[in-house]
């Protein structure tokens, strides 16, 4: 009786329809959002549940986009990304499933490689006009910016801290399954 090998599938991020997001304090008073016009990835999953899918994503820091070229003139040099010496963030990690979904890796940002659990919906699994199979989620969590070396920091008048230390993280991924 022969048994069943389990074949993986591989899915490509579908920039087109993702976004990589963040959002961090400005002033204490209000928060500044940005985008990362520019990153890649792949899953690799055993089946549509993705549980144990293992996760690769590469984003260009030198894409950085906040609205305000002065702010990402700013975000790219030394005293943040420093995207000349550090052309991408990286995450590599796997996607976990015990009652809710969590996507658990490491995250490496300029020379720095940390571990990082985020919180994951999982928007499901259909195929789009063209016949393509697409799966979504949203992906969120939290890190302290000075955990991988982006110390920058300048005190307001009023003592305030212009740049927070924690970094909101808000991903909208689009799959697509590769065929081959």
């Amino acid at each position: 009786m022969a048994t069943a090998i389990a074949t993986k599938t591989k899915w490509a991020i579908d920039t087109t329809h993702s976004e990589a997001q963040f959002k961090v304090k400005h002033l204490v008073i209000s928060t500044v959002t940005g985008y990362f016009k520019k990153f890649q990835g792949d899953v690799t999953a055993e089946d549509e549940k993705f549980d144990g899918a293992e996760v690769n994503v590469t984003i260009e820091t030198n894409s950085i986009d906040t609205n305000q070229a002065d702010r990402d003139g700013h975000l790219k040099s030394e005293d943040f990304f420093a995207a000349e010496r550090f052309p991408n963030i990286t995450f590599n990690g796997v996607l976990e499933i015990d009652g809710d979904y969590k996507l658990v890796g490491e995250l490496t940002i300029r020379d720095v490689k940390k571990p990082i659990t985020l919180d994951v919906d999982f928007g499901g699994v259909t195929k789009d006009p063209w016949g393509n199979i697409k799966a979504g989620f949203e992906v969120n969590g939290k890190i302290n910016r000075k955990d991988f070396g982006l110390n920058w920091s300048a005190l307001t008048e009023a003592g305030g801290m212009v740049v927070g230390e924690e970094v909101k993280l808000h991903f909208n991924i689009e799959l697509t399954k590769i065929v081959a």
